[in-house]
């Protein structure tokens, strides 16, 4: 169906606008680079799915630009950028990765 993605930067209690995000599929020790997008004014990706395609079932990769945005910040951070990987088993269902960000931690979860 879909997947997007939402950035929280923690430290500020702000969503991370214009965060370089990169959406790639893993085939064995390949990764294939699909689509690049860079988070709105609200931290979010609202659909990483490139026009005329469907999700399909497999292992992705997020990574998040994380150090571009510390820098935009006046700021740096301990994470130059941020890799998530997940699997989509049901390609039907909305998938929504989030990131909670500060410069010296991450944690993500599924949401919906």
């Amino acid at each position: 169906m879909g997947l997007s993605t939402h950035i929280l930067d923690t430290s500020k209690g702000r969503p991370a606008a214009n965060v370089e995000v990169r959406l790639s599929r893993l085939e064995g020790t390949t990764a294939k680079e699909l689509v690049r997008a860079s988070t709105d004014a609200d931290g979010r990706v609202k659909s990483l799915i490139p026009d005329g395609q469907a999700l399909q079932a497999g292992t992705y990769a997020l990574r998040f630009d994380t150090a571009a945005y510390w820098r935009a910040q006046g700021l740096s951070g301990f994470y130059p950028h941020v890799d998530i990987t997940f699997t989509v088993e049901r390609p039907t269902e909305h998938h929504h990765v989030p990131l909670l960000l500060n410069p010296f931690g991450f944690s993500t979860y599924r949401g919906s």
